[in-house]
């Protein structure tokens, strides 16, 4: 299971990227399925992973925004005062009680490894106190903490030679595991940093890339407004480009050691995202188009992922599923795909997409949704989500507004339908509503310091 951080719904050549080059990760869709509608649970990302280890919405866990962000009790005025709300309280950690998709996983045999971001908890919460047997690099922190060259200043992974680089090194480690584990069923979960901030890529790959910014030609604007924010409309971005192609080769990495141990044609391979791709601010270095907007946002851009599922002698090579899924679907299948029983109470928010991948049928469910009652530091409000079929609606809780948008002519979320369609508008956010209540979401509340 390979899980990058922050990448966007076209940041690999596969998915339509005219800039980055990404010919591993291009090698896994060719050999697997493609998804064009996958989702991450939330626009941020420990919620997401939450949802990857449990099966649970975010809001059903009321771990809804990353772990780490401010509480509405502590922030501070001068953050606040400009804000008609205060964010909803959330969890921020991963709950023990959860029986997770590693401890799952483990109870049946498996031997779990972890490599990479955690950013579900620190001790006592830690990978190695969730079912994984091995952690490598995962701790409470979102970013790697001295950044993504030697020494990593990373109390769960020891330091490499000066300058070595951190995918590279996690790849290693993911690999050696697999070689000590290869006679035996095993969960190898790397989860890269990259390509989080900070902004850093080896000086050859900038170099490369600097090259090719300069030959590419755009012919649309370079910059846009997504509410008070700038937002990046093209991809051409040195940096950005380098740790794109880093992480490409890690993966190049593992699958070439599958290759080499002879594992390749019975081990599934899985590739997805954990939001949408940073565009509206900390640098702004990637573009979602013709996605709306970016991480931290409830507009596709945000919300909307690369993955790629490979399960080689089941999985059409080159297959494409344009059906909607979510990563809380991750948990059942991954359980039917070794062949063992379902946890319904555990993943109740999840389905298994083993109908799909054999293109045999569709999930049973009428919708997915997201609950995000927070000001994302990328420029988001708090507001929910739900997709049913090609409509989409978003609810804004500032102002207590709906958007509503057909995905199918319109992906770019452009043309708001909600005074066109009201009685559409009203049919999905009835349905949303009962979600909410069903899953008991918290939501945002006035704010007393505002102006």
């Amino acid at each position: 299971f390979i899980l990058v951080d922050d990448m966007g719904w076209r940041d690999a050549a596969c998915c339509g990227s005219p800039f980055y080059e990404t010919p591993n990760v291009d090698r896994l869709a060719d050999e697997g399925m493609r998804f064009t509608d996958a989702y991450a649970a939330c626009p941020v990302c420990s919620p997401t992973r939450a949802s990857i280890m449990t099966g649970k919405y975010p809001a059903r866990l009321d771990t809804t925004d990353w772990f780490g962000a401010p509480q509405p009790d502590n922030m501070r005025d001068h953050w606040t005062k400009d804000k008609s709300l205060l964010p909803a309280p959330y969890v921020d950690v991963l709950p023990l009680e959860e029986v997770t998709l590693a401890e799952a996983l483990h109870g049946a045999g498996y031997t779990t490894f972890f490599a990479g971001k955690w950013h579900l908890g620190g001790e006592g919460y830690a990978p190695e106190d969730q079912g994984f047997d091995i952690n490598k690099g995962g701790h409470h922190r979102g970013s790697p903490p001295g950044g993504y060259f030697s020494p990593y200043k990373n109390p769960k992974l020891e330091d490499g030679p000066e300058g070595e680089h951190l995918p590279a090194r996690l790849a290693r480690e993911t690999v050696q595991f697999i070689e000590a584990n290869r006679e035996q069923p095993f969960l190898a979960y790397l989860s890269f940093y990259s390509v989080h901030t900070p902004l850093q890529a080896r000086e050859d790959l900038i170099a490369k890339y600097e090259a090719k910014a300069k030959q590419v030609e755009h012919t649309g604007p370079a910059w846009g407004i997504e509410g008070d924010r700038k937002v990046r409309l093209v991809q051409d971005h040195p940096v950005y480009a380098g740790m794109v192609e880093a992480m490409d080769t890690a993966v190049g990495d593992v699958l070439g050691a599958l290759d080499r141990l002879g594992l390749a044609d019975h081990t599934a391979v899985i590739f997805m995202s954990d939001n949408g791709g940073l565009s509206t601010s900390e640098g702004s270095p990637t573009s979602n188009l013709p996605l709306r907007a970016g991480k931290g946002w409830l507009y596709e851009g945000g919300i909307r992922e690369p993955m790629i599922i490979k399960w080689p002698g089941v999985v059409a090579p080159g297959s494409v599923c344009r059906e909607p899924v979510i990563s809380n679907d991750f948990y059942p299948t991954m359980l039917e795909m070794a062949g063992l029983s379902l946890r319904s109470d555990q993943h109740v928010d999840g389905v298994s997409l083993v109908p799909l991948l054999l293109q045999r049928g569709v999930p049973e469910r009428d919708a997915i949704f997201w609950h995000y009652p927070h000001y994302g530091n990328q420029g988001g409000s708090p507001g929910a989500a739900i997709r049913c079929g090609d409509f989409k609606l978003i609810e804004f809780f500032e102002d207590d507004r709906v958007e509503l948008y057909n995905l199918a002519d319109d992906i770019g979320e452009q043309h708001d339908l909600a005074n066109e369609m009201p009685d559409k508008a009203a049919a999905l956010r009835k349905r949303l509503d009962a979600w909410q209540a069903e899953v008991a979401a918290r939501f945002p509340s006035p704010n007393p310091n505002a102006k």
